[in-house]
């Protein structure tokens, strides 16, 4: 079992910066990859970023080059670096993670990230 806490979240006006956290805990050998999704009000989850363990990222095209995505391994923590947000980055952000092909995928409680015009 892997228990996901987030933290960062807030309101923020456009060009700001927030930083999310997201610490894991529980039993657990290794986490592989980790990550964050957002769901916005009448939209379906998405990816925003997502890292491996050896550090291979992934980006949303929508966040590329505004977001940046971190990991520290002896911590079990990810973060999420936004910068210039913009009004669409408003969203319930969700912290992800996957230790085993065979283990079900782990999930935050959510924080939200609320961009203001």
């Amino acid at each position: 079992q892997v228990q996901l806490v987030e933290s960062g979240g807030g309101l923020v006006q456009a060009g700001g910066s927030l930083r999310l956290s997201c610490a894991a805990s529980g039993s657990f050998f290794s986490i592989n990859d980790m990550g964050w999704y957002r769901q916005a009000p009448g939209k379906q989850r998405e990816l925003v970023a997502a890292i491996s363990s050896r550090g291979r990222t992934n980006y949303a095209d929508s966040v590329k080059g505004r977001f940046t995505i971190s990991r520290d391994n002896v911590k079990n923590t990810v973060y999420l670096q936004m910068d210039s947000l913009k009004p669409e980055d408003t969203a319930v952000y969700y912290c992800h993670a996957v230790t085993s092909p065979l283990a079900p995928d782990y999930w935050g409680q959510g924080t939200q990230v609320t961009v203001s015009a």
